[in-house]
């Protein structure tokens, strides 16, 4: 499979909420991080564990592409949308019933043969999530600079 092939598979993964459709385009030894994993998963018992708690908390969730790829052979930047709706608990937070819709990078690097995803990470905007879901205040508004204040910032102009 190409890099894009594998990028599709991906998506399709955590799109399609089965475990097992993971090993199609990730290594067995897959390293995976976001910003809510706390650290590395490692392997596909690990990934697939993390997926099944957002798909529990994002019943309807998905990953669509965003973008031009970007690669060299062995790594790969991909532009990606994720979108759901909160309807389950996700740790302590009770379901918002909200939608949410972020922008997303996928950086990966393939491993030694480049016919699987060996790391991966994520990066999106945790805050931009929490404030779409009610929990946070949205940037600019009174209630941000007040956490802002609150948390020893002062304030923005």
């Amino acid at each position: 499979m190409t890099a894009d092939d594998l990028l599709d598979a991906f998506g399709s993964a955590w799109s399609g909420r089965e475990r097992s459709a993971f090993a199609s385009c990730c290594a067995p030894d897959v390293h995976y991080e976001d910003p809510l994993t706390h650290g590395a998963r490692h392997g596909l018992d690990a990934l697939a564990d993390h997926a099944a708690v957002l798909w529990q908390a994002f019943p309807d969730a998905r990953v669509e592409r965003a973008g031009e790829r970007l690669t060299d052979g062995r790594f790969v930047a991909a532009p990606i949308r994720l979108a759901g709706t909160h309807l389950g608990d996700l740790a302590r937070l009770p379901a918002t019933k909200r939608a949410i819709a972020l922008h997303a990078v996928l950086y990966c690097e393939l491993d030694p043969e480049g016919s699987l995803l060996w790391r991966v990470r994520a990066f999106f905007d945790a805050y931009e999530a929490a404030a779409q879901l009610g929990v946070l205040p949205r940037p600019g508004t009174v209630g941000e600079r007040a956490l802002m204040l609150l948390r020893g910032f002062g304030l923005r102009g």
